[in-house]
């Protein structure tokens, strides 16, 4: 583009040289404007359509949350908002409502696929239920099996305490206790879990 124009050119001259420049480079301007604008156009609408997916995806997360019955919703979520971080929480409390009913075995199929999920969040989280269910349901090997398989430090407690837990319903006191020394160790000083934890502890002694 260096000097396209001469400037000792004539006015005319001038004039004709931009007329033949324009002809020869004016496709390419025009359209790297309109790639450009369209990127910039592509950019705004998809952050646009995420920014509406997930307002979508959290109204029907709270409208199951306020109300368990509405399985409208949470099929809608867990079905065309499957990738989205309040379906996984919507799964999570509807194993919790079928734990709470005494239906095991079904919140046992709901959250366990959770156990794989790509947050470490939502995968301890549904470990830990998970293990607890197998408690319940009597399946003590497969809990302490998936429960083994954590190394998240800041679930570390959690896990420990109901590994207790689960050798206390084993009926193996000395790996029940060896668990909640580990729990108490591995959770917030003075907190809840901490007291109860003692409590348990105590209960052995």
């Amino acid at each position: 583009m260096k000097n396209f124009i001469q400037v000792d050119n004539t006015e005319e001259e001038q004039v004709e040289q931009i007329k033949k420049w324009w002809k020869s480079n004016g496709k390419q301007i025009i359209a790297g404007a309109v790639i450009g604008l369209a990127g910039i156009w592509g950019w705004n609408t998809y952050t646009e359509y995420q920014d509406n997916q997930s307002l979508n995806a959290r109204s029907l997360y709270l409208n199951y949350a306020s109300d368990s019955n509405n399985l409208g919703a949470y099929d809608k979520l867990t079905t065309d908002f499957s990738s989205s971080t309040y379906s996984d929480q919507a799964i999570l409390l509807m194993a919790k409502y079928l734990f709470d009913a005494g239906s095991y075995a079904q919140a046992l199929g709901v959250i366990k696929p959770l156990t794989n999920n790509t947050s470490p969040v939502i995968s301890n989280s549904a470990a830990l239920r998970t293990a607890s269910i197998q408690l319940q349901l009597g399946q003590h090997e497969q809990a302490l099996s998936i429960l083994e398989g954590q190394s998240d430090d800041d679930f570390s407690g959690l896990v420990y305490n109901l590994m207790g837990d689960i050798y206390l319903d084993l009926g193996n006191r000395t790996e029940a206790q060896k668990y909640y020394s580990l729990a108490i160790d591995n959770v917030t000083e003075n907190s809840n879990l901490t007291q109860l934890i003692q409590i348990k502890l105590d209960d052995l002694n």
